[in-house]
């Protein structure tokens, strides 16, 4: 048991800024994708997720009031 705790050891000490900042964004991010993943699975949001389904796939322009001089 010992290789494994001297295998996931870390030397908080010796941890540069860079270390310190990927650290922190490595955590920020998965905590975020953990938040969405949850988000996306809830049941009760199935229907307002469904509703923007084929929003990638739609090819219609939208107008918003631009001409683009055609």
């Amino acid at each position: 048991m010992s290789s494994l705790a001297d295998y996931f050891h870390t030397d908080w000490e010796a941890m540069t800024t860079s270390d310190w900042v990927g650290m922190i964004v490595t955590v920020v991010i998965f905590l975020l994708m953990v938040g969405v993943y949850l988000y996306a699975l809830r049941p009760k949001n199935r229907d307002s997720l469904e509703a923007l389904r084929f929003i990638p796939l739609d090819n219609e322009e939208l107008d918003n009031g631009e001409n683009n001089g055609g």
